[in-house]
Parts: C-alpha cells; sequence; structure tokens
C-alpha cells in the first residue's frame, strides 16, 4: 500500500499532479534497486559460501536476473528523466521504505509498507529468475518474510 504527501516547492502557474503512472515509475525504480542489491548480494555469498558443488550454475542464474533487473533500472531512470521525476532520497524503518521525489516543481513522498513491498520484491524475483508462481509454496509465508527482512 502506497501512501503520498505533496508539499509545494514553488508555486507554478499550472499545479500539476503527480500520475498513477508517475507514482508506478517510482514503486518501480525503489523496487528494483533493493531487489538488485539483493540480487548482487546473493550471488556474492553464493560464490564464498564453499557450500555449493557447482556455485557458478547458481552464480549464472543470479547474475542472470541481476542483468535484467539493471537494464530495467536504466529504463525506469530513464523514464522518470522524461517525466521530470527526481528521487531524492530513499530510507527505509521498521515500517516499511520512503522515497522523498520531486516532480515538476512539487516535492512528494511514496511510503510503501514493508509486507506489500516484501511481496511485491519476491513476485518480481522469482519472474527475473524464471521461476513460475507455483514453486512459492516452498517456504511458509512467516519465515519467506523473515529471510527477505535479513536480506534487505
Amino acid at each position: 500500500m502506497a501512501i503520498t504527501k505533496r508539499t509545494p516547492l514553488t508555486i507554478p502557474t499550472m499545479p500539476e499532479n503527480i500520475t498513477k503512472d508517475e507514482l508506478s515509475l517510482v514503486r518501480s525504480y525503489l523496487l528494483l534497486t533493493f531487489i538488485h542489491k539483493v540480487f548482487e548480494r546473493d550471488c556474492r555469498a553464493i560464490g564464498k559460501s564453499g557450500l555449493f558443488k557447482t556455485p557458478q550454475l547458481y552464480m549464472e542464474l543470479v547474475s542472470s536476473a541481476t542483468k535484467k533487473t539493471s537494464l530495467m533500472l536504466k529504463e525506469v531512470t530513464r523514464e522518470l528523466t522524461v517525466s521530470q521525476l527526481k528521487i531524492n532520497t530513499v530510507r527505509q524503518d521498521q515500517r516499511g521504505v520512503t522515497a522523498e521525489y520531486n516532480c515538476r516543481g512539487y516535492a512528494g513522498e511514496i511510503h510503501i509498507l514493508w509486507p506489500g513491498f516484501r511481496n511485491e520484491m519476491m513476485q518480481r524475483m522469482r519472474a527475473y529468475l524464471g521461476l513460475g508462481a507455483e514453486l512459492a509454496s516452498v517456504l511458509p509465508g512467516e519465515e519467506r518474510a523473515e529471510q527477505m527482512a535479513m536480506s534487505i
């Protein structure tokens, strides 16, 4: 669930509200940034763990997903620029993730609570790894959420 708050920086002649598509870009930027970091960290951990007989196979899988997120993040960043949207700060706390942004002269915030953010991250990560939704029940829900909280 995303909550937005807007405060004017300057007084433009025609105030324009941020659109749903623009908010979606901000949300995608946040998700892709977090997912990219998780994939990079996981890839390093697989390589260094010494637990796998063939770590290169798993690293290749995760690395491929990392490249996908990188390409998508570049595209979202380009779209943010086209939309005159700039993300100034990203913060995370016990409740969730907050991003402060500027959009056409207005400052705003978007808050995304952890449960929804983690759920969407997991769905997207599964897609980037080429996994189907039918395998999502490998870990019980609470354990998946705990595992994701530790990995961010």
